[in-house]
């Protein structure tokens, strides 16, 4: 009998480590310092996916971080973010804004690009990704 019970825990423990194999890894990236943080964010980001293409990644944005997704940004260089975005939002990266931000710098949403979803609180939709929803937590 101990035999039989032995190997089913070592079956049920091998279906275990598959699923985990399988999940993907959710990591939300907080950006709040403004254009330079962002175009760090935005390499990082590819060669995290470009190592784990799976990988589900949330850019949250409050503050200063927040200028690269208005309509219109550009990088240092005079690139418009715009492309990089696209692109990264086509490989299922999710962009979120602060509201608070918003409200307390008197932006208008509609100056937020549309591939960016707007958020009651930046801080606190990053406590909520950690917390409830078990991401990981990176800052560029």
């Amino acid at each position: 009998m101990n035999i039989i019970k032995a190997g089913l825990a070592a079956i049920s423990l091998g279906f275990s480590i598959a699923a985990t194999a399988n999940d993907s890894i959710k990591v939300v990236y907080h950006v709040n310092e403004g254009v330079q943080q962002a175009s760090r964010a935005i390499g990082n980001i590819r060669n995290h996916l470009n190592a784990d293409p799976k990988a589900k990644i949330v850019v949250v944005t409050h503050g200063p971080g927040i200028d690269f997704l208005l309509e219109g940004a550009e990088n240092m260089a005079g690139t418009k973010f715009t492309g990089a975005i696209a692109e990264l939002v086509g490989r299922g990266v999710e962009f979120r804004v602060c509201n608070n931000t918003l409200v307390s710098r008197k932006i208008n949403k509609d100056q937020v690009i549309q591939e960016a979803k707007v958020v009651p609180s930046g801080v606190a939709e990053v406590a909520n990704l950690q917390a409830k929803e078990k991401f990981v937590y990176l800052r560029p």
